[in-house]
């Protein structure tokens, strides 16, 4: 499981991080020398900085797809309300559903929300009723279908 935590080290991007950090939004797979070139830098100076940013895990490398493009037709956001003694635990088992592709603890009316993909209604239900529900400390959920991803950025 990777937890993603607040800044440990109150560590702050560079401004070269940043425009860094800018390029590889727009293009992921954007050449060093053409991102050094662009900057006016070094490119070794770019690869410095995109290599601390790696360490310090203020920058990660994914793959992301498309659900829809993978057989996952069913995109929903869950609100869990849990049994607060038992949050770690739940937490831990709820991320190993395969479903699951984001999962976050929070405060106000929910203690975690969790986006899941399905491949379609019966794989939600079965998801719901065969996983979800048989957590041992989730006391109520609500299930949110997304019905148009209106808009989807990672930043």
């Amino acid at each position: 499981m990777s937890v993603i935590k607040e800044n440990p080290g109150n560590e702050i991007v560079s401004d070269i991080d940043l425009q860094i950090i800018k390029f590889l939004r727009k293009d992921g797979r954007m050449p060093f020398a053409q991102i050094a070139k662009r900057m006016g830098v070094s490119t070794g100076k770019v690869r410095l900085h995109y290599q601390k940013m790696l360490k310090k895990g203020v920058l990660q490398i994914a793959a992301i797809t498309n659900p829809l493009y993978m057989g996952r037709s069913k995109m929903a956001m869950i609100g869990i309300k849990a049994d607060g003694t038992r949050i770690r635990e739940i937490i831990n088992e709820i991320s190993e559903f395969e479903e699951v592709i984001y999962l976050v603890l929070l405060t106000g009316s929910y203690d975690l929300f969790a986006e899941i993909v399905c491949k379609d209604k019966d794989h939600l239900l079965d998801f719901l009723t065969e996983k979800l529900y048989k957590v041992k400390g989730i006391k109520d959920t609500d299930t949110f279908m997304y019905l148009e991803l209106a808009k989807e950025e990672y930043a």
